[in-house]
């Protein structure tokens, strides 16, 4: 299988410099406020995008630990595969969050419910569209007992320790 590359289009400043304190969920307690500094070349592709109120953001989880197929979340008692979990920690460590846009400034954009550490590269904006996004019948599996229980915690083990 032929390898993938990405290139960064903007770095992701927030206000969670270490993984303790940062929120599991955009949705969590504790959800902060952030900016993207896109890179000047991709400043007009952002045109008409200060009309959406919430934005999907694709970035690279730079700072997530060797991937394992299988894990425990911190919510649960037992193991889950990856692919039935949202921890960084993936064979492509690639994240989601839907964010709350504010405003746009030149190459910098507000954004408001952030769950995401500082320094991440972006790798991708897409407008949220609720028409599009959002499921009816929707069912969350093992997370049906557990999703009360998000909320911003201390450090759940989910990046690799900085130095």
């Amino acid at each position: 299988m032929q390898n993938i590359t990405f290139n960064p289009i903007g770095t992701i400043k927030s206000p969670f410099k270490k993984p303790a304190g940062t929120p599991i969920q955009p949705t969590a307690e504790g959800a902060g406020r952030a900016q993207i500094e896109l890179l000047p070349e991709y400043v007009e592709g952002l045109k008409n995008l200060d009309g959406f109120s919430h934005l999907i953001l694709l970035y690279h989880c730079h700072l997530a630990k060797e991937p394992s197929l299988t894990v425990k979340p911190f919510m649960e008692d037992r193991e889950h595969g990856i692919f039935a979990i949202r921890a960084p920690s993936r064979p492509n460590s690639i994240g989601l969050s839907i964010v709350r846009l504010k405003k746009i400034e030149k190459n910098i954009l507000y954004i408001e419910d952030v769950d995401i550490l500082d320094g991440t590269p972006l790798l991708d904006i897409k407008p949220y569209v609720p028409e599009f996004d959002v499921r009816e019948g929707v069912k969350i599996g093992w997370l049906e007992k557990n999703v009360r229980k998000l909320s911003a915690i201390e450090d759940d083990g989910r990046f690799a320790e900085q130095e």
